[in-house]
Formats: C-alpha cells, structure tokens, sequence
C-alpha cells in the first residue's frame, strides 16, 4: 500500500496551472487537475486509475492499485487515507466502494475446487476461503451454522503456516469433507490423518493471490459480492437478500 508523505510543488505543476490561467481556461475538469497535481507532487503514488467525484460536495476519489481509496480536494492539494463515512444513512461509503471494485463473478469460482455444505432448500448461496487455523474463521462458522436455506461452497484456503496446509489436507481426503471440517472447527475435533490428490488446494491459493483474497474468511455471494471478515449474521443476511 501507498502511504502518503510530504509533496512538493514542482516546476510542471506550476507550468501546468500558469498555462491553465494563462488561456482562461476556467473550466479544466478537477479530475484533470487533481491527476496532474497529484503525479507531479508525488511522483512514489502508483499510476492513478481512476479520479471521481464522491458524494460529499468538494470531495474526489483517486483510485490507484485497482481497489486502493484515498481523497482528496478538487485541485490536488491535500491526500486523504480513511474511511468516508455516510452519517445520514450510517453506511461505509468506502467499504461499500471497495466491496464493489473487488466483486468476483460467482460463476469464475472454480467450485470444483470446493465442497459444499446445504442446508435447509440450499437456495440461497455464497462461497467461503477458509484456513482451518483461523480463528476469525471458527466463529464465522458457528454463525454460519444458524442460516438456513442456503448452499455454502467452502475453498480451503491454506495460508497461516505449514500446519493449515497439514489440516485441509486431511480435511479434504476426509470420506466426508464438510462433516470433518465442520467438526474441527467449531468442536475442535482434529481431523484424522488421510491422503489422496491435494492439487486443489494449490490451485485454491493460486486463484485467491490471483484475485486478491489476501485474508480468511473472506465470502462471495451469487451476486458477486466480496465480503472480507467474520462478519455478524444479520449482514450475511443482508447480503444474501441483495444478492438475489
């Protein structure tokens, strides 16, 4: 990540404005000027990807990196990293704005690398990268286990250490995958020792790196949306709703 520091004004910044002012120019869109301050006082910032307005009056998004946010003023002059706080409606402007850059079609998941859990009609669904070493993981579990109607593909995602890759090992060579996962973690009953072709587990950390699933759990629904964190039940229940 990007962190900010220190700019300069430099002599293209200033070339760039006296040129503006010098042809009446009044109308230069701010995107424009915020892309050409901000690359030329801070020549480290990654290339810029997109510049655009937020729903705050004055305030402009710089998105770099494809899902990395900052803000900042229509002409450039200051650089903010936070979040963007929507107190009228109590929603995370931000977040909610990452969560869109970084939705993943559900039909690219590569399911077969997956097992599935149903419950109830199996309706609704999502899809969950899991290390069984999680801890984060083990309570979004047992939340999980109070949804009903609802298909959950889980891709063990084996990225805290050479004991996670031992476990989703065993877990998936189990007779019973969802059965030995769901009891270690919420029971903490340690998955028996087995063997059998263990690619998928490969392939599952490649596509996660691929797709910049970089923490677990992190969840996406049939619409798309990328849920990062065990979040509490009511917004799984939100999401599952949108989603359809």
């Amino acid at each position: 990540m990007f962190t900010p520091f220190a700019y300069r004004r430099g002599p293209l910044t200033a070339m760039f404005f006296a040129t503006v002012l010098a042809a009446g120019c009044t109308s230069v869109p701010p995107e424009d000027i915020i892309r050409q301050t901000l690359t030329e006082r801070l020549p480290n910032l990654p290339k810029i990807d997109e510049v655009s307005k937020t729903p705050m009056e004055g305030l402009y998004e710089v998105r770099v990196n494809k899902t990395e946010i900052f803000y900042t003023d229509r002409a450039g002059n200051y650089l903010i990293q936070g979040e963007l706080i929507d107190t009228k409606e109590r929603t995370n402007l931000t977040e909610a704005r990452v969560e869109k850059l970084t939705a993943l079609p559900f039909d690219s998941l590569p399911l077969q690398d997956a097992f599935t859990i149903v419950r109830g009609n199996g309706a609704r669904k999502l899809a969950i990268f899991e290390d069984p070493n999680c801890g984060f993981c083990k309570r979004f579990e047992r939340e999980l286990e109070k949804l009903d109607n609802v298909t959950v593909h889980v891709f063990l995602y084996p990225i805290l250490g050479p004991d996670s890759v031992v476990k989703s090992e065993n877990i998936w060579c189990a007779p019973d995958k969802a059965r030995a996962f769901s009891a270690w973690m919420t029971q903490n009953v340690v998955p028996p020792k087995a063997s059998c072709d263990t690619a998928a587990l490969q392939r599952n950390v490649a596509f996660g790196q691929q797709n910049r699933i970089s923490g677990t759990p992190t969840t996406f629904f049939a619409d798309g949306t990328r849920v990062a964190g065990a979040v509490p039940l009511d917004r799984i229940e939100q999401a599952l709703a949108a989603a359809k």
